[in-house]
Formats: structure tokens, C-alpha cells, sequence
């Protein structure tokens, strides 16, 4: 237990350093992590809500601070070139990011052109329909996603690596919360970099 605790420390510190400088980022981190944790409260009440906060709200703001914000050219922090640290990324890079943003975009897409998901669902006849077959889909995208990463990282490295970083994923709203609640005061003063990670204390 102690080894998988570590690990966790490690893969959280790791995703921390090298991917969350930017205050911007840090900020649309916690609205995602908010997001999340709303979603997290309806996935068994309400998947279909759940799934359309977690994708719409959580997912845009948090791969926009990614995208978007956070600097792609050589980290002096670090001592590491921007395609050094997305290839040693144990989750999803980039590249990943961009396949299954790819699979999230085109499943409104398909529900358009076959109302019936291919005979997943009775064909929708109305908007409330379109968007509650649109948010089941995105919800096994979601799950999808998880599980096919979490079992790739098994098989290609280790049970421990897939698993910790599973846990890693379910567990980053409460741990982003705890990060980066001060991040938005810190924004508006005008600290647009955390120079935190120059003295290796994190966020």
C-alpha cells in the first residue's frame, strides 16, 4: 500500500510540474474540478446531466487550460523539452487527448446522421431526445476512455502503473481542489506563472 501511495504521489506530483505553470490553467482547473464534482453527485441520479457537466463544463475548461494556456517550448523549471515530457506522460498526451476529443466531437455528429446510434437507442424525434442520447453516449465515451488507458498502462507497464493511475484520474477533482483553490487570487494579482515550481513545493 505504501508503494501504490507513492506512486500516486509521484504520477500527481509529475502531472503537476510539468503540465500546470500557468495560472490560467491552474484556474479552469478548478472550475473543472467544481464541475466534476458535481457530476460526480448525479452520475446515479442523473447520468445523462452528469455526463453533459463532466464533458461540456469540466472536460472544455480543463483540456482549454491545457491547449490553450500552459507553454509548450522548453521547461528551464524541469530541464525538459516539451516533446520529452509528452512522451514519457503516462496518461493521455496530447496525441491521446486529441483522439478521444476526436470520438467526444463526432458522437452528436453520428446521433445526427443516425438517430438511432446504429440500434443503440430508439431513434430521437426531438431536441430533449437528440441531447439525452448524446449524453449516454458521451458517458460510456467517458467510461471508455478510463478503462482502455487504465488496461493499456497494465499491459504495457504494470498492474500498479494502470491502477494508480486510475485511481490518479478519479481522484484529481479533489486533489486539483486542494491544489488550486487559491490559484484564481493569485491570478488577479497578477501572477501569471506559479513560481512555486521553482522551489519544488507545488502549486
Amino acid at each position: 500500500m505504501q508503494s501504490f501511495r507513492e506512486a500516486l504521489r509521484i504520477q500527481r506530483w509529475d502531472d503537476h510540474r510539468y503540465y500546470h505553470h500557468c495560472r490560467i490553467n491552474q484556474s479552469l482547473h478548478l472550475v473543472s474540478a467544481l464541475s466534476f464534482l458535481v457530476a460526480y453527485v448525479l452520475v446515479f441520479s442523473n447520468p445523462v446531466a452528469s455526463a453533459l457537466i463532466g464533458w461540456l463544463v469540466a472536460m472544455v475548461s480543463r483540456q482549454a487550460g491545457h491547449f490553450f494556456f500552459e507553454p509548450r517550448g522548453y521547461d528551464e523549471v524541469n530541464q525538459a523539452t516539451f516533446e520529452y515530457k509528452e512522451d514519457i506522460k503516462v496518461g493521455y498526451n496530447l496525441r491521446r487527448k486529441m483522439v478521444l476529443l476526436s470520438i467526444w466531437a463526432a458522437v452528436p455528429v453520428i446521433l445526427l446522421i443516425e438517430p438511432s446510434g446504429f440500434g443503440a437507442f430508439a431513434p430521437h424525434t426531438d431536441l430533449a431526445g437528440f441531447i439525452r442520447h448524446t449524453g449516454w453516449c458521451w458517458l460510456w465515451v467517458g467510461v471508455g476512455g478510463l478503462a482502455a488507458r487504465t488496461l493499456q498502462l497494465c499491459l504495457m507497464r504494470d498492474l500498479q502503473t494502470g491502477l494508480v493511475w486510475c485511481t490518479k484520474i478519479l481522484t484529481d477533482p479533489f486533489h486539483d481542489l486542494w491544489l488550486y483553490w487559491r490559484a484564481p487570487l493569485q491570478l488577479m494579482r497578477g501572477e501569471l506563472r506559479d513560481v512555486a515550481h521553482e522551489s519544488g513545493t507545488g502549486g
